[in-house]
């Protein structure tokens, strides 16, 4: 048998927040961030240390970790530097499908969850292989800022999801999260905007203003949660894919 050994772990990326208590280590979480708000049941319980990207360098000490959780694109270099002067700081980066599979498998390694990561993983690829993806790649301008407007490029997570469910990205040529204009949107004549609900709370009232400089593009209201989070959270992601491909006029 293997040894068995607890770690307090602290985690600075919801989505990864939320994996850590499905892999079963609740009673090894002793830190989270704010915005780590899933699983609701659970989460409360667990100190918080600031921000994703304005950590409590102090009340991390304060907790004594054993791990932290971070990720290149949701903390601050600073911030990792800092906290890797005294604690052992796994660092995720995660720009695509495969890549949030590794990741799963490599934060199962490092907690001793091989097991448990590995049947999340298996069920994940599975799920995915069996969705009934968009037909005819319809054209869609995801955006996930205002003021000004932010779409994703072609080298974020995001982007592999729309792909994966069989929609073409029409700001693809584009990289990280650029950006953008109401007229280069209608330059590309998307057939779907797509407003997600994070980092920016679009609303229905967003709709509304966009619709009016966008009238023949659809305007949908997108759960960013299901396309933004790797992790656990991919576990419900196709069936919401599904029920959103159903929905649309395709």
């Amino acid at each position: 048998m293997g040894k068995s050994y607890t770690l307090n772990i602290i985690s600075l990326v919801p989505s990864l927040t939320e994996l850590l208590f499905h892999l079963g280590l609740d009673d090894q979480i002793v830190g989270r961030t704010k915005f780590c708000i899933h699983p609701n049941n659970k989460i409360k319980s667990v100190a918080k240390i600031g921000g994703t990207k304005t950590v409590d360098i102090q009340k991390v000490k304060d907790l004594k970790p054993d791990l932290i959780f971070a990720n290149k694109e949701e903390n601050t270099k600073s911030d990792i530097e800092a906290l890797q002067e005294f604690c052992s700081v796994h660092v995720t980066e995660i720009s695509n499908f495969r890549e949030a599979l590794f990741a799963i498998e490599n934060i199962g390694l490092v907690t001793n969850r091989v097991s448990r990561s590995a049947d999340l993983i298996e069920t994940i690829e599975r799920k995915f292989s069996n969705l009934n993806r968009a037909i005819d790649e319809p054209k869609i301008c995801y955006l996930i800022w205002q003021k000004p407007y932010m779409t994703i490029g072609n080298d974020t997570y995001i982007h592999d999801i729309l792909t994966i469910c069989g929609f073409h990205n029409v700001f693809g040529n584009k990289t990280r999260y650029p950006e953008i204009t109401i007229e280069q949107i209608k330059v590309h004549n998307p057939h779907y905007i797509f407003l997600s609900s994070e980092p920016f709370p679009f609303k229905q009232k967003h709709i509304e203003v966009l619709q009016s400089e966008l009238p023949d593009s659809h305007i949908v209201l997108v759960d960013g949660e299901y396309f933004s989070w790797y992790g656990s959270r991919m576990l419900g992601a196709c069936d919401y894919f599904e029920e959103l491909i159903d929905s649309l006029e395709l």
